[in-house]
């Protein structure tokens, strides 16, 4: 699964949602933590993001794992030169120049850190200086965007075949169908996987993914991994496996209302949920009208659709019986656990004046034959 987690936030960095890469570069430490190449890419994703300082203990971790991992040096230099910690950016450089020889990502921005360290020691003024560019890290930054493991060069051949795979991907149907309501605190997310054990289904929450897995022998593994509309509080929200269904509820951090369950880059504007008022509004005419989504409907309809669901065999019998005595009386009640019991569940009456006063024998099935045990 950390695999998995490592592949999706390689493509999220190519598109460069890097927020969404970390967070599942994240996820997969959590499942992976001594995988060093892991930090050293969520380094990078650290480095889009400004977030130079855990960029540096992110590749330190890398190295820390791995000391032959070269492109965590570059990372821990180039968050070190953002962060003008000139001396400790240059080791980096040249411990990781000595492991991968001859890339000018390293000796431009050595060149960059020995030109800083210089000026620093009260070397020449930049206008005795050759003219150069204005801000001479962004070659070295840029060189690197698409470096999650193996260079931009490769990145560059391997991107056609990697979109066309995508595609393909986004166009297979999905194996069970899922649907989601809300609430102005809650999203209610249903996954509609039947019969499903509870210790092969595996639901992780972050600050604004939700990951679910449906392991089951000798299938395919299930992986539904939306980056959500909203964000949420991961240690409130939790979930149930059902016979016919999971559900899950998602505690909103903020009362808004969700558009969809997947973030999309095309909304910009999150709207507020409406919250009814007691206070009279003035009359409006019926076109302008708001025209909300009625999620009391939407959930209805959800159990009103699971009730009709046609089930077979074993399920099937369980549930009429099931329906029986729920809405059967007393006496019905006591009418079916006395026959069921003393016929040694060969026998299920629903007549109390029948079986409640005397005791129930057990009847065989036709072609049987019914024997007692020896102890």
């Amino acid at each position: 699964m950390a695999t998995d987690l490592a592949e999706k936030a390689k493509e999220a960095f190519v598109d460069d949602d890097f927020q969404l890469s970390f967070h599942l570069y994240t996820q997969a430490i959590h499942l992976s933590p001594k995988n060093a190449h892991l930090y050293a890419d969520r380094a990078q994703a650290n480095i889009k993001l400004n977030n130079f300082t855990d960029a540096v203990a992110d590749a330190s971790k890398a190295i820390e794992l791995d000391p032959l991992i070269a492109k965590a040096y570059l990372r821990k230099g180039t968050a070190s030169f953002k962060l003008k910690e000139y001396h400790t950016a240059k080791a980096a450089l040249v411990t990781g120049a000595s492991l991968l020889q001859n890339d000018s990502r390293f000796t431009k921005l050595l060149k960059d850190c020995e030109d800083r360290i210089a000026e620093e020691a009260g070397g020449p003024n930049e206008s005795e200086k050759p003219h150069k560019t204005t801000d001479s890290t962004l070659a070295p930054v840029e060189s690197e965007t698409s470096d999650i493991s193996v260079g931009c060069k490769l990145q560059t051949l391997q991107g056609d075949n990697e979109s066309n795979q995508m595609k393909e991907m986004a166009q297979v149907k999905p194996k069970y169908r899922h649907s989601f309501y809300q609430k102005p605190e809650e999203v209610v997310v249903t996954v509609f996987a039947k019969s499903v054990p509870a210790k092969n289904v595996a639901i992780d929450f972050g600050e604004q993914i939700l990951s679910v897995t449906i392991d089951l022998p000798g299938e395919d593994v299930y992986c539904f991994q939306p980056r959500l509309f909203g964000k949420i509080v991961p240690e409130k929200c939790k979930y149930e496996v059902l016979t016919t269904k999971i559900e899950i509820r998602l505690v909103k951090a903020e009362a808004i209302n969700w558009t969809s369950l997947e973030y999309s880059k095309e909304v910009t504007v999150q709207q507020n949920v409406i919250v009814p008022s007691v206070v009279a509004q003035r009359p409006s005419y019926p076109s302008s009208k708001p025209r909300g989504t009625n999620w009391d409907k939407l959930e209805a309809e959800v159990k009103k659709e699971e009730k009709d669901e046609k089930l077979d065999g074993d399920a099937a019998l369980n549930k009429l019986f099931g329906d029986i005595y729920k809405n059967a009386d007393e006496d019905m009640r006591r009418a079916m656990n006395k026959s069921f019991v003393e016929s040694n569940g060969t026998v299920l009456s629903t007549n109390w004046k029948d079986v409640g006063a005397k005791k129930v024998e057990g009847s065989a099935p036709d072609g049987m034959e019914l024997k007692k045990w020896e102890y």
